[in-house]
């Protein structure tokens, strides 16, 4: 069967790189916001939602624009990935999952993730992964990550920024190692189970009877 599982290390990323990191989480947050926004607005004039396919087409639209061209220096990946998140985020509410989606701060989870895992390279020989628009990234490799890489989440935590590394890998189907027994609670027996073992009562009570009637006799000449 298959198996997904995250390994997150603390990155070390230069200057220029860390400046990028905070473009493109501010770039992706104001994208999620600005989605929101909008679907807020329309629910309140009586429209409808508009769906991940919708937004994205607006999100080409705050690309191109005069007012947020800042928007074309971010990777394209994570903020569609944005729009997704609001989407589930939406899909949650309405089953009653979650909260309704709220904007999002700077400086409280700030993170991007980047989807698609032909745009990723992971170098752990040497303890680096490529993510595009910011190159090669060092990591602070503290063990082997098995498996093929499905998606990269970047994080930021107390000051510190974070890679998440998810990977697919096949394992083994768990099989049990023993067979199952039925059980018969008794009051001779204890427990007879269905393989002819009997467990015998352990009669704490009568054990500790003594012991118990002289406490009481001490604590009533107190």
């Amino acid at each position: 069967m298959e198996r997904l599982q995250a390994f997150k290390f603390a990155l070390n990323p230069n200057g220029q790189q860390q400046r990028a990191l905070r473009r493109f989480a501010g770039a992706c947050r104001f994208v999620f916001n600005q989605a929101l926004e909008v679907q807020k607005q329309r629910h309140e004039g009586g429209e409808r939602k508009l769906g991940y396919a919708e937004l994205c087409r607006l999100l080409t639209t705050w690309r191109n624009g005069t007012a947020t061209p800042w928007l074309k220096e971010a990777p394209t990946h994570p903020l569609q990935q944005a729009l997704k998140d609001l989407e589930r985020a939406y899909t949650n509410f309405f089953a009653k999952r979650a909260a309704f989606p709220r904007f999002k701060k700077k400086g409280r989870h700030d993170s991007f993730r980047y989807p698609d895992p032909t745009q990723i390279k992971l170098d752990q020989a040497h303890g680096r992964v490529f993510l595009p628009k910011l190159g090669w990234l060092r990591y602070r490799d503290s063990r082997t990550v098995p498996g093929e890489v499905r998606n990269v989440t970047v994080s930021q935590s107390a000051g510190r920024w974070y890679v998440a590394i998810q990977t697919a890998r096949d394992v083994a189907r768990p099989v049990p190692s023993g067979g199952a027994v039925g059980i018969d609670m008794g009051i001779v027996r204890f427990a007879t189970l269905s393989d002819g073992q009997a467990l015998e009562p352990l009669h704490s009570f009568k054990r500790h009877e003594e012991r118990l009637r002289r406490a009481q006799q001490a604590m009533s000449r107190k």
